[in-house]
């Protein structure tokens, strides 16, 4: 309804309707009379034409029904077959409009697609003439204007949308854009804020448009103070341009040029030299000059044209230092791009450095990365950047495994490099380990953690998990670092291996033995960090490999996994009763032998009773029902207080299902494998509790 008074008396005209039909159905016989009478005149009226100044449907004025004097019954079902017909006229004519509206609706988004905004504008409008309550045609054309620049028109829409439905994610989303360009930020963060209020579960998308939005403010303000600051005529403000007027010139000496860099840089050290220097074209001015691009692509190897390029890696990181708009314009830059990814291996000591200080300031923040990522060749940036870290020389490769495990906190910089992976990380990363020594450790521990950090992507995860060359290589590694000297890089390769094998994949398989018979060596080692990290591995390979699970225990892994166990370290002993359940899962000799070392189990018995993580109960129970099941076990615990202790955690909390099953599971074959059990059970009331756990299995398999 366009206009309030319409609105009102359609209002009007269903509230008279509604007490009409309750007349009518009245059980008072004077009510539903007066009732009939004025539903008689309401028909007749139906044949006047309708008042209103703006249709927004067409009611039929041609029903052939005029005041009867028939009996009351048969006025009322006329009058209710009129409603009927009514409101079935109403969705037919408005599921055509739908259909209208969609179909303008999609040659509109086809033109969108194409970049055509105004004929995509025109469908939308046509799809609007149609049906003026459809929300996607408002939110897709404020869109449309937008990309027009009509931003005013934009912001319509999306108020118009939000009368549709005050919700809308993508209505505020357009017009909180929409007043970013009009440089209206108030009301920008009022609208992307907005949208996290509607949906918490936008919050990282919210939180990227508000720093967008912090961000055009500042470049805003700042360059609003440096255009007052010319204007004073400070000499400062004007020795920029200046400048930049003289580095214009062609043709000049590298020298020339490397002097003029030299000056710029002290006089850009402030938010208001890196402004003007914007404002003047100072990136184009230097990136288009013929001299500095050879300089920068090392065409030359004369040391004036190094000494030029080192001025300009020293000038771009001065004119980036806390400047994001700098930051933006520089890495926009086509010379840019392809120079600081080539430069990084260079073999002059100064314009490596400066290179890699450079990329150093751009990966420190979130806004630098996510440019960098955007603009450079990530395949040859990682690429050089593990050269350089495999081929040390002055400490940069402890720069560039700075850069690499900025970056790889980043989710995009992980996904796109995926499908480079090999080449650009895995084959360098084993040749590194390759090489270990005493001068080379404290790198080779950055290296490792860098790709720990890559591997909490899935699919570069699974990527390395499934190379062969890559677990040969960590085998050797871990097979050099047995030594005191290597304790700190062998626990990070330790991490990384336990990251990998939570992937089953037919590398691990191949390599399970030797792996698992790597760390029943390190079990035996002094640094508690290196036990947990060891147990951890053997959980994790196990499961992959029956004949890794032979061979441990052949190697009488049980006495000291149970030695293990004793101990009051949680973590190793979480990963120790792990490793003891796949082994007495997969082997009647595990259970022997632990049988053998703890007669009445008072081991897991301990766990039972003593542990808050619901994993390590859960595991003693599982391995207690393995053990149930060897003669003579059972029989052994009687006077225990094994029955009290499984059926504190069959009847525990819902939430650690996995536990009440395993919890069942052992008490079910403690008093199958011994029947004298059932009356302790009988009188804890227990039958009830292992009723339900039981039910509980049954409902889940």
């Amino acid at each position: 309804m366009e206009k309030s008074e319409d609105f009102d008396s359609f209002l009007k005209n269903v509230d008279q309707i509604s007490q009409l039909i309750e007349d009518l159905q009245s059980s008072n016989a004077e009510v539903q009379q007066k009732a009939m009478a004025k539903a008689d005149c309401y028909v007749a009226a139906l044949d006047q034409p309708c008042s209103t100044k703006v249709s927004k449907t067409t009611i039929n004025t041609n029903l052939p029904l005029q005041p009867t004097s028939s009996p009351h019954g048969e006025t009322l079902e006329n009058f209710m077959k009129i409603m009927e017909k009514d409101a079935e006229d109403r969705r037919v004519k408005r599921m055509a409009k739908v259909k209208k509206a969609t179909a303008h609706k999609d040659k509109g988004n086809e033109a969108y697609a194409q970049e055509d905004y105004e004929t995509a504008v025109k469908h939308y409008s046509d799809g609007l003439a149609e049906l003026k309550d459809m929300l996607p045609l408002y939110t897709n054309r404020a869109q449309a204007y937008i990309k027009l620049g009509r931003y005013s028109e934009g912001i319509r829409d999306c108020e118009l949308a939000l009368k549709c439905d005050e919700t809308c994610i993508k209505a505020y989303l357009h017009m909180g854009k929409a007043y970013l360009r009009l440089k209206k930020y108030g009301k920008a963060r009022n609208c992307f804020e907005k949208i996290q209020e509607i949906e918490p579960g936008r919050k990282k998308m919210v939180k990227e448009y508000l720093h967008l939005v912090d961000l055009e403010e500042a470049r805003e303000t700042q360059e609003m103070n440096a255009r007052q600051e010319f204007n004073k005529g400070e000499r400062k403000a004007t020795a920029v341009p200046q400048l930049l007027e003289k580095l214009s010139r062609p043709s000049q000496m590298p020298l020339y040029y490397c002097g003029g860099m030299e000056i710029l840089s002290q006089a850009v050290t402030e938010c208001t030299g890196q402004t003007l220097f914007r404002l003047n074209n100072g990136f184009s001015i230097i990136s288009s000059n013929d001299t500095v691009k050879s300089c920068l692509f090392q065409k030359t190897n004369d040391p004036d044209s190094q000494q030029l390029c080192v001025s300009v890696l020293k000038l771009w990181k001065v004119l980036c230092c806390e400047n994001d708009e700098n930051q933006k314009i520089l890495m926009a830059c086509p010379v840019t791009r392809q120079s600081v990814v080539q430069l990084v291996t260079s073999e002059h000591v100064a314009i490596w450095k400066e290179c890699l200080a450079l990329l150093c300031l751009y990966s420190n923040t979130p806004h630098g990365r996510c440019l960098a990522i955007e603009n450079l060749n990530l395949h040859m940036l990682v690429k050089n950047l593990m050269v350089c870290i495999s081929e040390p020389k002055q400490q940069r490769e402890n720069t560039a495994v700075y850069i690499l495990k900025n970056f790889a906190a980043e989710n995009r910089f992980c996904l796109l490099l995926r499908n480079v992976l090999k080449d650009s990380v895995t084959v360098p990363f084993t040749k590194l380990l390759g090489s270990i020594s005493k001068s080379s450790q404290h790198i080779l521990q950055s290296a490792v953690s860098t790709l720990g950090c890559l591997a909490q992507d899935d699919v570069i995860r699974q990527t390395l998990a499934n190379d062969q060359h890559c677990w040969q290589a960590l085998l050797d590694a871990i097979r050099q670092c047995c030594g005191s000297e290597y304790k700190e890089l062998l626990y990070i390769i330790l991490g990384l291996i336990m990251s990998l094998t939570g992937v089953t994949s037919p590398a691990i398989q191949e390599h399970a033995v030797s792996l698992s018979d790597c760390c029943l060596g390190l079990l035996k080692d002094t640094d508690g960090r290196i036990i947990t990290r060891a147990t951890g591995v053997l959980s994790t390979i196990l499961p992959q490999s029956s004949e890794a699970v032979h061979h441990v225990i052949q190697a009488k892994v049980i006495q000291t996994l149970c030695r293990l166990l004793k101990g009051t370290q949680l973590t190793t002993a979480k990963h120790a009763i792990n490793t003891l359940t796949v082994c007495t899962a997969a082997s009647g000799l595990a259970r022997e032998e632990l049988v053998k070392s703890d007669k009445k189990l008072s081991i897991l018995r301990h766990l039972l009773s003593s542990s808050c993580d619901e994993m390590i109960p859960g595991n003693a129970a599982l391995c207690l029902a393995h053990c149930f099941e060897l003669e003579g076990v059972a029989t052994r615990l009687l006077g225990t207080d094994i029955v009290l202790l499984l059926l504190r955690h069959a009847a525990g909390h819902t939430e650690r299902t996995a536990v009440q099953k395993n919890a069942a599971i052992a008490l079910g074959k403690l008093c199958r494998s011994e029947p004298r059990h059932v009356h302790k059970l009988r009188e804890l009331h227990g039958l009830e509790i292992l009723h339900a756990c039981v039910k509980l299995i049954s409902m889940d398999q």
